[in-house]
């Protein structure tokens, strides 16, 4: 299997964070079409209500996904379950377990930290809803808690967030968590990507060790050169550079 190279275009970054941060669906929709022309097979969104806030709620996450799978047909739509979206557990499993009813607006896949309370049941509520779960580990001790607890039935890629954001140290904590990880079965795919100041430094790495990788707005605002970054295209475009496509 070839490398991946994801593009997350928004993440949580409100609108004013950079012009070319995609809010509503058009935006969305608009901005995966220009990073699928460029050869992008998988995205990951964070979609907005009305009003601009993070949601998990069926109907505005189905016409986020809907739109964007209308302007980019093919390509692999995920959305975050992070906990700072809806923070009761509880009812952040049951908004999930609706997705099930959501036909062309149902996600392909979805993330979900594995640090957050209620992790466990959001993927069982995500297999039951078929979608397919990408489990984020941000962390060494929420390594060690997925070795114990096991990979959820559903997963089909491990997130290896780094969350080091010192460009001279990111390289070195993306190491440490790749080894924290040795124990995932070797046809379970990882997917490694840095933040920030890290962001670079983890794509070459993840470039180095022949990884999925991830680049868009959600993780950087910059270039490669520290100079900064028009638009998602522009983001990914640098990423096929380096990694030699």
């Amino acid at each position: 299997m070839l490398p991946l190279l994801q593009c997350c275009p928004n993440g949580s970054r409100p609108a004013e964070a950079h012009p070319a941060v995609p809010i509503t669906p058009w935006q969305l929709a608009t901005a995966v079409a220009e990073v699928a022309e460029l050869g992008v097979t998988s995205v990951h969104l964070h979609p907005r209500d009305a009003v601009g806030l993070e949601t998990l709620a069926g109907p505005e996450l189905a016409t986020v996904v809907a739109t964007v799978r209308a302007a980019a047909p093919g390509v692999e739509i995920g959305v975050s379950t992070g906990a700072w979206i809806t923070p009761d557990p509880v009812r952040r499993t049951e908004l999930v377990e609706g997705w099930s009813g959501l036909a062309a607006g149902r996600p392909d896949v979805a993330s979900v930290n594995v640090h957050e309370p209620g992790w466990l049941p959001v993927c069982a509520a995500l297999h039951r809803a078929g979608v397919g779960i990408e489990l984020g580990v941000f962390t060494t001790k929420a390594a060690a808690l997925l070795r114990v607890e096991g990979v959820p039935a559903g997963t089909v890629r491990v997130l290896a967030e780094v969350q080091e954001t010192n460009p001279d140290r990111a390289q070195a904590a993306a190491t440490d968590l790749l080894a924290a990880l040795d124990f995932l079965p070797p046809d379970l795919p990882i997917l490694l990507h840095g933040e920030e100041g890290g962001a670079w430094p983890v794509l070459a790495e993840a470039v180095r060790l022949g990884l999925h990788r991830r680049i868009g707005l959600e993780d950087t605002l910059v270039l490669p050169d520290g100079t900064p970054a028009p638009d998602n295209a522009a983001l990914v475009r640098a990423a096929q550079t380096l990694q030699g496509a």
